[in-house]
């Protein structure tokens, strides 16, 4: 049996990490920038990660769907179902977020243009109403997301260094499984 999953999973569950985190990087420094073009063209960096985020996710779903194992043999059937849950949240989130960022932008009069080439259609009208609406849940998902995320990492890194089971190695494989001390 497989001990992990295929390349093009594990780079795209890796690209994402690393999409989300330039995300809210610039995010955070949007934050406290005054209207410049500067931080006009930081917006829609954002904007552009975020809907690669959303783009890239079929894709993902489907390697994971294709890209089966059983895992049963490393986790209990509680670890099982929780891992099922937080990876169910997880990938909602992932479309909760740029949608919700998406229709925010919409919301508040501002076209998204992904990479600057591509239009991508107003979700709703303008109203300055639904902008602060959907402002408010782009960032409680937002946060949500985050914490999620930290939950994810830290129960990985138990499971290489507490069980020594192996499930962190299957998605990166360019860590060593920590083999269990024999007593």
């Amino acid at each position: 049996m497989r001990n992990r999953y295929s390349l093009p999973l594990i780079g795209l569950h890796w690209l994402t990490l690393l999409l989300i985190v330039v995300a809210y990087v610039l995010a955070n420094l949007l934050e406290d920038m005054t209207l410049s073009p500067q931080k006009l063209q930081l917006y829609a960096w954002h904007k552009w990660v975020g809907m690669s985020v959303l783009f890239l996710l079929p894709l993902r779903l489907l390697l994971r769907f294709v890209d089966r194992f059983d895992h049963r043999t490393e986790l209990t059937m509680l670890e099982v179902k929780a891992s099922a849950a937080m990876h169910g949240v997880l990938y909602l989130l992932l479309i909760a977020v740029p949608v919700s960022g998406w229709l925010h932008s919409s919301a508040a009069g501002f076209s998204v243009v992904w990479f600057g080439v591509l239009p991508l259609p107003d979700l709703v009208g303008k109203d300055k109403a639904l902008a602060e609406i959907f402002g408010e849940l782009h960032e409680v998902s937002v946060n949500l997301l985050v914490v999620l995320a930290v939950v994810h990492a830290a129960a990985a890194l138990y499971h290489h260094h507490i069980r020594r089971d192996g499930v962190l190695v299957r998605m990166a494989p360019w860590i060593k499984k920590k083999v269990q001390a024999k007593t």
